[in-house]
């Protein structure tokens, strides 16, 4: 029969040391989205995957907030955060620094996600849009490339949190794969 593990056996990092370990260069930009709950659940995510950063932008909320830390469970004091007002600004600031930065969004001459090839050595900023109209078009417009995630249903989207976690294992693992090819 088969155990189920108890937390204590899981060997997680503390704060201390998820602060000082080394980081999957993946920046998440959440702009504008409304629910306090998807927010906490791409802090879980962000901690799960050692994400580098999420900036916060437009009228997302910001922790501490009990909505947040409800699905965050911690994960707002593990990963580091930022609050940027303008998502425009901050994605040339990225761009500026060398990061590339990608839409998650549904648009003419979007890579769909499981033929994106990762870059070694490269820091990739994903942004992830509101809950009903999506990224913004002067956003997806300012991105380096749009990134979409193929679906096969009836539905025109998945909900943020979900498109985030989805976009973070896939391209964790494609980094770690060629990380763990070098000789």
């Amino acid at each position: 029969m088969k155990r189920k593990l108890e937390n204590s056996e899981l060997e997680r990092l503390d704060v201390a040391e998820f602060k000082n370990a080394e980081k999957t260069p993946i920046i998440l930009i959440l702009d504008n989205i409304r629910s306090l709950n998807n927010i906490g659940s791409v802090f879980r995510t962000a901690d799960a995957f050692l994400v580098q950063k999420i900036y916060l932008c437009g009228i997302t909320a910001t922790p501490p907030h009990k909505d947040i830390r409800k699905t965050a469970l911690g994960a707002t004091d593990s990963v580091d955060w930022e609050y940027c007002e303008n998502t425009e600004e901050l994605i040339q600031q990225l761009k500026s620094e060398g990061v590339m930065t990608i839409a998650v969004e549904q648009a003419e001459q979007a890579v769909i996600l499981n033929n994106f090839q990762v870059e070694e050595n490269k820091t990739l900023a994903f942004i992830f849009g509101n809950e009903v109209k999506g990224v913004a078009q002067e956003v997806v417009s300012a991105s380096d490339m749009v990134l979409e995630i193929p679906q096969f249903g009836t539905k025109h989207s998945l909900n943020i949190s979900v498109s985030c976690g989805v976009v973070v294992w896939d391209v964790w693992s494609k980094m770690n794969a060629q990380k763990n090819k070098k000789p």
